[in-house]
């Protein structure tokens, strides 16, 4: 196709004229110079104020071409076994079926030669083209041969070897380490795109798998299935990035890796473990200088807030987050932090280790390897005139006999605290050896929390629950006749899942007269559980029945992350 009739058939597509699709050219060329990776007509389709799906779709019919839905296509192995891996991904193509002999290929961009000529002679069959869009072939590739793939395929040219340090600490350079290096960056670029908080390197006897955790999920990455036999140079890469000792496979080591991704710094610290087949290999995922919500952004109703502003304000005492790993306790923490911070406090925190950086307030990291602990970093923090104390977690006796000293003589402290409810803390710390008259002195606040992935914005619709389903489960019988309930149907913007992002649902256990006297004769958690819902206190589970009421989230959802009330009212009973 000559350019003359190139630059008539855009123009008559995108319903320009010549000589704006000639200039769009010169446009495209220069931004592909200064290094976008937007191909041409993805371009001319936003010049033009189009999605690339209509554009397609008029292209496809002008060349007679068919425009496929890659989403709802089922690639058969035998078409993929027919292009390789080097020119699916370097051509962006991806082959589709085989119809009587004939390889049908999609590709988003039919005027490139070099694509049509490297497919034909790579097929060495015949070939039928269709159109489809950049993205959803992208997205076919990853599923189908596996994230990185093409990077595997050029190491499997060379025999796999392990990347090895030299006497000097120069790591020994080759065509083989820069593509281990490649596709590890592919995997962390890849979960950042996805918003992962970890990675998980999982080596088993004839795999090694990849997951993600996204929204609190784990969710497996398509892989190559070649994998396994790069495990090695792969963790080997990791541990020389994480500033680790490559040569030490039997003993679980820890490291941190500092990237910069789009502009955004990236915390990533990693910790190996050695397992039968292997060593397992995880990744946290933390944004530094992260923007932090305010409480108005957490999930609070307007008394909850309006209780938390008047606890975060006061001169002393404790207030304690408790929750399991990954339920956002830290960053509510940042929260209150960042509500209370200005020049005339002195805030300090001790944490394991630091997430995430505020401006304004001194922060510690435990370093446990050189004695540096809670427990002798909170002594020290005592010494340095601090209004506010941040302790990351209460995890034995003497962190919390120091931080309810603290508490008593006129500190403010914030700490967390592993427990499935608010007024488990009581008991908890109570178990540690603390005095009960210590605890309902000091402790001004408990707020236990979870979070539930919020439904998808894109493909969110009514959802019908059956009535008994909400009874068994515990829904509140008097909202049931008004009560209306959504879901999220699955999209490409949520990977299918109907969820996207994550809300808090909370239980905040304020301290009162009438419960001081429960802690002082070392009631059940239950008992004050009771003896709180009676002052106005909201369980978990009733929160997150307003949040699904509100169309936030789901009721599968709030089930899957609360205590079921029924429990707890079998205890309170018991109790009795």
């Amino acid at each position: 196709m000559s350019f003359l009739s190139l630059k008539n058939l855009i123009a008559e597509v995108s319903q320009a004229k010549p000589d704006q699709v000639e200039a769009w050219g010169k446009a495209w060329r220069v931004a592909v110079e200064n290094g976008s990776q937007e191909a041409f007509l993805e371009f001319v389709a936003r010049e033009a104020g189009r999605s690339e799906e209509s554009l397609l779709q008029d292209l496809a019919k002008r060349l007679e071409w068919p425009f496929l839905d890659l989403r709802s296509v089922s690639i058969p192995t035998e078409a993929r076994n027919r292009i390789s891996t080097k020119v699916a991904f370097q051509y962006f193509v991806i082959p589709t079926d085989v119809v009587a002999g004939a390889l049908q290929v999609a590709v988003s961009n039919p005027f490139d030669p070099g694509m049509i000529n490297a497919v034909q002679f790579d097929a060495r069959s015949p070939v039928k083209f269709a159109l489809a869009p950049r993205l959803e072939i992208e997205k076919a590739l990853k599923k189908y041969y596996g994230v990185g793939a093409e990077t595997l395929d050029e190491l499997s040219k060379d025999e796999p070897m392990e990347l090895v340090v030299s006497e000097d600490k120069e790591i020994t350079e080759g065509d083989q380490e820069a593509s281990v290096i490649k596709f590890v960056n592919q995997i962390v670029w890849e979960a950042f795109k996805d918003r992962a908080t970890d990675i998980h390197f999982e080596p088993a006897e004839d795999e090694l798998r990849i997951r993600y955790r996204i929204d609190g999920i784990l969710h497996q990455t398509p892989m190559p299935p070649q994998l396994k036999h790069y495990q090695a140079s792969i963790i080997s890469r990791i541990k020389v990035m994480a500033g680790m000792n490559i040569a030490e496979k039997r003993l679980p080591q820890d490291g941190r890796i500092n990237v910069r991704i789009k502009g955004e710094e990236i915390d990533i610290r990693v910790s190996t473990v050695p397992t039968v087949y292997g060593e397992s290999v995880s990744l946290r995922l933390l944004t530094r200088g992260k923007i932090f919500f305010g409480l108005d952004k957490l999930g609070f109703d307007r008394g909850e807030e309006d209780a938390l502003r008047e606890i975060i304000v006061k001169p002393h005492g404790i207030m304690l987050v408790t929750g399991p790993t990954g339920s956002g306790k830290s960053t509510s923490l940042y929260a209150f932090l960042s509500t209370i911070n200005s020049v005339t406090k002195r805030i300090i925190t001790i944490e394991e280790p630091v997430e995430y950086e505020l401006k304004g307030i001194n922060q510690i990291s435990v370093r446990s390897d050189i004695g540096l602990t809670f427990a002798m970093g909170l002594r020290h923090i005592l010494r340095q005139d601090p209004n506010v104390i941040m302790v990351g977690e209460i995890r034995d006796l003497e962190t919390a006999e120091i931080a309810i000293r603290a508490a008593l003589t006129g500190h403010l402290v914030f700490s967390t605290l592993h427990t499935n409810d608010a007024s488990s803390a009581f008991t908890r710390l109570i178990d540690m050896g603390i005095e009960p008259f210590l605890v309902a002195s000091s402790v001004e606040a408990v707020m236990a929390q979870r979070l539930v992935r919020r439904i998808c914005l894109a493909c969110k619709q009514e959802q019908v629950v059956q009535r008994d389903y909400l009874v068994k489960a515990g829904f509140p019988e008097a909202a049931l006749p008004t009560a209306k309930f959504w879901r999220g149907r699955g999209c490409e913007e949520c990977r299918q899942l109907g969820y996207q992002g994550r809300e808090g649902i909370h239980e905040l256990l304020v301290i009162s007269d009438s419960l001081r006297p429960l802690i002082l004769s070392r009631a059940a958690a239950s008992t004050i559980a009771s003896k709180a819902m009676e002052h106005g206190m909201k369980t978990l589970r009733t929160d997150g029945w307003k949040k699904a009421l509100l169309g936030i989230t789901t009721i599968e959802e709030v089930l899957r992350v609360t205590q079921s009330e029924e429990h707890m009212r079998s205890l309170v009973e018991g109790d009795k």
